[in-house]
């Protein structure tokens, strides 16, 4: 797999949900729908990375 331990792609996964969610929440206040769709994209990044790094741990 790549260069990245499990711990690394988990907490890489945990920052890209919370900046996603930050994204989506000021896209909301602003009406910026845009933004709101960057948000929900970084989720779904940080929700894949934090799997990988589980799966990563499964197969130790």
């Amino acid at each position: 797999m790549g260069g990245k331990s499990s711990k690394q792609d988990r907490g890489e996964g945990a920052m890209d949900k919370a900046k996603g969610r930050m994204k989506e929440a000021a896209g909301a206040v602003t009406g910026n729908e845009e933004k709101k769709d960057e948000g929900r994209a970084d989720q779904t990044k940080g929700t894949f990375e934090e799997k990988k790094g589980k799966l990563k741990d499964v197969f130790k």
